[in-house]
This record gives structure tokens, C-alpha cells and sequence, in this order.
């Protein structure tokens, strides 16, 4: 058990968190999407310390962070063209990208995989811990597994209390949701999980891009996945929740039929819930918003004691489909269609 210290993003805490990370230590680091718990990439033990502290399973491959492009060469056998592109439009920036592993990064960092994800963060105090490390940081969302991710240092001291050194406390995360991930196939990108960079944001890089079924379809437990967030149940607070999927007017008129008084509603705008007396979480109207907000509001359920929940359905374009992709599963899939 440790005495979890929160640190600032200062030059001394920067350094003092980079001391943990190359003696072996993990621990939580903000980046502009979700915060992260980081170890050194290179190093087994350190990385097996990640999966007992989420109480993650072995084969879900972790996400190894970088400051800059040129720290990519030791980490893989190739770099195909499309992800030199890619890293030139999107980098520093919260895309992801499978690349064929090196013999330098361990098996237990990439699941079992001859894959690694890589990206460069563009949060400047997420780069500023790596370059003081001088190593590559293998860092997976800093919850417990299953659970929403945080995007506070507050989030992650909730979950982790106990369980790391220490947390950098880099204020709420502008993003929200985890980097988008994709593979190459040739000419063409696979979108393995959506976020932030969008399947319209890579067509600008190529039009061929394919969106594997496991973005919106729940994959046995038998398959093997080169992406975080596509296997396991993910993002879920204690509440059963289920996605409405229809218009607001439609979202509205199912909640009167059938959502009891205390259950809670998740909403866009509070229009969604007019005339509606049950709790409700707003999201916002954009998917932006949505996306920023959407993990703090799975938290917030449960600090609600909120049981049985109906969420608006989001987008399933743009940003949007990254949100619908993580409801998805902290719903477990159950959605009812209008």
C-alpha cells in the first residue's frame, strides 16, 4: 500500500514523477484525453504493476506514449507510410496507431501481441514526464478496469488511493474519451476504436477507411484484440443502463411511458427531458460536449446511487461515434430502438 501523493505540473513534480517511472514505479499522468497510468514501457516488472493496479486482464494490450516521432524507430520493425501521414496531420493529438512490434517492448506491454499502439500525447505535461523518464511510457486509462475512465486527477485518486505512488494533477482533460485506434491495411486505415480524430478526420488521409465490426458489436471472449476497449466490458457504473435510440420527442415520449420516478435520465439538452421530474445528467448538445463530459457523468451515477438509467441515444458520426461506442458498453450493449 502506498501514500498516494498528488503532484503539480511543475518542474519539480514533473521530475519527482519521471524518478518513480524509472525506478520501477507507476504512476497517474494526465493526458489531453483521459489520464493514464504510466510505467516504463521497457520494463516487465513495472508493467505488470499497471495490470494489479487496475486489476486488468493480461491480454488487453496497453498504449505506449512518446514525446516525439524520432522515439518511434526503436519501438517497431517498420513505419508504414500511411501512419507517417497520419502522424504529420494528427501528432501531437490523441490518435493511436498499431504498428509491428519491436523485440524492445516486452510482451506483457502489448498483450501478448506482435502489435504495439503508439501515440504522442499533445499535452505538454504528459510529454514534459516522458522526456525526463527517457523511456517510452506504457499507459492504459487510470482506473480500475471495467470502471469509467477519469479525467480528473481527483477521478484517479478515487480509484487508486492506495495503489500507486503518485498522480499529476494536470486539471480536467479536454478531450474526454480515449485516443481513436486504428491499424494498416495496405492503402486503408482500421478504425479499432473511435474517439476524438474521427473516421471523417482519416479520410482526409485516405478515403479507404474501414470500420471494424468490433467498434459497434460486442466480440467474444475467445477473440484476440490489437486495441484497448474492444473486448472487455468497459466504462460501466453500477446503475443498469440502457441507450434510447430515437429523436428527442421520441426519447421524451418513451421516458413518460416507461421510466419510473426514480429512475435517471441522460440527456443532451434539458429538452430531451421536458415535463420529466426524474433526476437527469446533461451532457451537452454537441458531440464535442458530450464526449468531454461523458465519463464524468458514469461517475456521477454512482455518486447519485442511481440504479436504472435511459440515455439518449448519441450521434453515430463525427466525435459522436466515440461516445456511442463507450455508452455502448458501460450499457452492455442493451439498447432499445424506436
Amino acid at each position: 500500500m502506498f501514500e498516494t501523493k498528488i503532484l503539480g505540473t511543475d518542474e519539480k513534480s514533473v521530475r519527482l514523477a519521471a524518478e518513480l517511472i524509472k525506478s520501477g514505479e507507476v504512476v497517474g499522468i494526465p493526458t489531453e484525453t483521459v489520464y493514464g497510468l504510466g510505467a516504463d514501457a521497457f520494463d516487465e516488472a513495472a508493467v505488470r504493476k499497471i495490470f494489479a493496479a487496475k486489476g486488468r486482464p493480461a491480454d488487453n494490450p496497453l498504449i505506449v506514449h512518446v514525446s516525439a516521432f524520432d522515439e518511434i524507430a526503436p519501438l517497431v520493425i517498420e513505419i508504414p507510410e500511411l501512419a507517417k501521414k497520419c502522424a504529420e496531420k494528427f501528432w501531437p493529438g490523441p490518435l493511436t496507431m498499431i504498428m509491428p512490434k519491436s523485440n524492445r517492448i516486452p510482451l506483457v506491454t502489448s498483450g501478448g501481441l506482435d502489435t504495439v499502439g503508439i501515440r504522442m500525447p499533445s499535452n505538454s505535461t504528459a510529454r514534459a514526464v516522458i522526456r525526463e523518464s527517457g523511456c517510452p511510457i506504457a499507459a492504459p486509462s487510470a482506473n480500475l478496469s471495467g470502471s469509467p475512465s477519469p479525467t480528473t486527477a481527483q477521478h484517479v485518486f478515487a480509484d487508486m488511493n492506495g495503489r500507486i505512488p503518485a498522480i499529476v494533477d494536470g486539471g480536467a482533460c479536454g478531450v474526454g474519451v480515449e485516443s481513436t485506434v486504428i491499424s494498416f491495411e495496405g492503402d486503408g486505415i482500421r478504425l479499432l476504436r473511435p474517439g476524438f480524430i474521427s473516421v471523417e478526420d482519416l479520410k482526409e488521409v485516405t478515403e479507404n477507411v474501414m470500420v471494424d465490426k468490433g467498434v459497434l458489436e460486442m466480440l467474444g471472449n475467445d477473440v484476440k484484440v490489437s486495441s484497448p476497449g474492444m473486448k472487455y466490458k468497459h466504462y460501466a457504473p453500477k446503475a443498469e443502463v440502457t441507450i434510447v435510440d430515437g429523436s428527442s420527442m421520441q426519447f421524451n415520449e418513451f421516458c413518460k411511458a416507461n421510466a419510473d420516478e426514480s429512475d435517471t435520465l441522460m440527456v443532451f439538452t434539458e429538452a430531451d427531458a421536458e415535463g420529466l421530474y426524474n433526476r437527469k445528467i446533461v451532457l451537452g448538445a454537441s458531440d464535442e460536449e458530450q464526449a468531454q463530459h461523458l465519463f464524468d457523468a458514469l461517475r456521477e451515477l454512482d455518486v447519485m446511487g442511481a440504479e436504472k438509467v435511459y440515455a439518449r441515444c448519441p450521434r453515430k458520426t463525427g466525435v459522436g461515434l466515440a461516445v456511442y461506442n463507450r455508452l455502448l458498453r458501460a450499457a452492455a450493449f442493451r439498447v432499445i430502438h424506436i
